[in-house]
């Protein structure tokens, strides 16, 4: 018999409990703990849309006193503001194409190693297949450390599950999540968006949330073409 879900130890993140850590990831915490070696003072966090790069951002910037940022607030805020202290920049790749946008990162990026700034960069694929059209960019980037987060595997999406669900008060058996969690979107986002709609299942229907109700909520959720989501 598959040993059920329920039974696959984990732990949580020193300073952010809701963060999990799964062998998905552990690796990539590990490498965003080891600041001070990062190669130039730079980490590039990558993995698939909906595998917590955010949330483990949030999870640094907040052991390392760091401001958190979007790639494409970087045109709204002058580069010496930015490198003055720690930065983790959400959705880097997301500067690609915009000639303004990859300026400013590469000044925030150039001062920050001289200001001797740690800056952590999130995005779903390595610097190679972002596009970028400033090749001293691209080369800044290829130089920093790099982190991968895999596929959110079974253990982390139980876990990441059980807490959702208890964060609405709903009691839900272990059966429940060993049967949807094979079955599921290996993505964290997905896991939010399949608890809720089993919550509203359960009201509408004015019935428990069984392995009845998840098989056909989550049959639902895939057909509409929801498991697709991003972080």
């Amino acid at each position: 018999m598959r040993q059920g879900v329920f039974d696959l130890p984990l732990r949580a993140a020193q300073g952010r409990a809701a963060f999990f850590v799964s062998p998905a990831n552990a690796l990539a915490l590990a490498a965003l703990e080891d600041g001070p070696r990062w190669p130039s003072g730079r980490m590039l966090l990558t993995g698939p849309a909906g595998s917590g790069k955010t949330h483990l951002a949030h999870v640094w910037a907040a052991s390392a006193g760091a401001r958190v940022t979007a790639a494409a607030a970087l045109d709204a805020e002058a580069p010496p503001a930015l490198a003055a202290g720690p930065l983790a920049l959400d959705d880097a790749q997301g500067v690609a194409g915009n000639p303004t946008l990859e300026t400013a990162l590469f000044h925030v990026l150039n001062l920050a190693q001289a200001a001797g700034v740690p800056v952590l960069m999130t995005a779903r694929k390595p610097v190679r297949d972002w596009g970028l059209g400033l090749p001293d960019l691209a080369s800044r980037i290829e130089a920093s450390g790099l982190a991968r987060i895999g596929p959110a595997d079974d253990a982390l999406l139980a876990a990441v599950m059980v807490k959702l669900f208890a964060d609405r008060q709903l009691r839900v058996a272990p059966a429940v999540i060993d049967r949807l969690v094979p079955r599921m979107h290996r993505s964290l986002a997905f896991a939010g968006r399949l608890v809720a709609a089993l919550d509203r299942a359960a009201l509408e229907r004015r019935r428990a949330i069984d392995t009845v109700l998840a098989d056909a909520v989550l049959a639902e959720l895939t057909a509409t073409g929801l498991a697709e989501t991003g972080e």
